[in-house]
């Protein structure tokens, strides 16, 4: 069995800035890539960021200066910096997953549960 397990969210003002962070456990035997995707209401989920074991990154373009993401390998934990946040970024927040479980023979996605992250104006 694989976990992810967020923390992190709440409730901010437009202009602060929340952290977010989110740890895999389980018979994880490799992990190729960790990160957040969200979803507003009445949209769908859309990427966020995402990082590679290898520290490659990808970004959504509203993230993009705002945000920085990174992670810690060796706990299989990734993290989200939000910066100058907007209400427009208001939405529950879900950690991502693409990883191979001992005795698989593939690397499938798994998701954390999300956190809501509200951003008053």
């Amino acid at each position: 069995q694989v976990q992810l397990v967020e923390s992190g969210g709440g409730l901010v003002q437009a202009g602060e800035s929340l952290g977010l962070s989110c740890a895999a456990s389980g018979s994880i035997f490799s992990i190729n890539v960790m990160g957040w995707y969200r979803q507003a209401p009445g949209r769908q989920r859309e990427l966020v960021a995402t990082i590679t074991t290898g520290g490659i990154t990808n970004y959504a373009d509203s993230a993009k200066g705002r945000f920085t993401i990174s992670a810690d390998n060796a706990k299989n934990t990734v993290f989200l910096q939000m910066n100058s946040l907007e209400p427009e970024d208001t939405a529950v927040y879900y950690c991502y997953a693409n990883l191979k479980r001992y005795l698989s023979l593939r690397a499938i996605d798994y998701w954390g549960q999300g956190t809501q992250v509200i951003v008053s104006s």
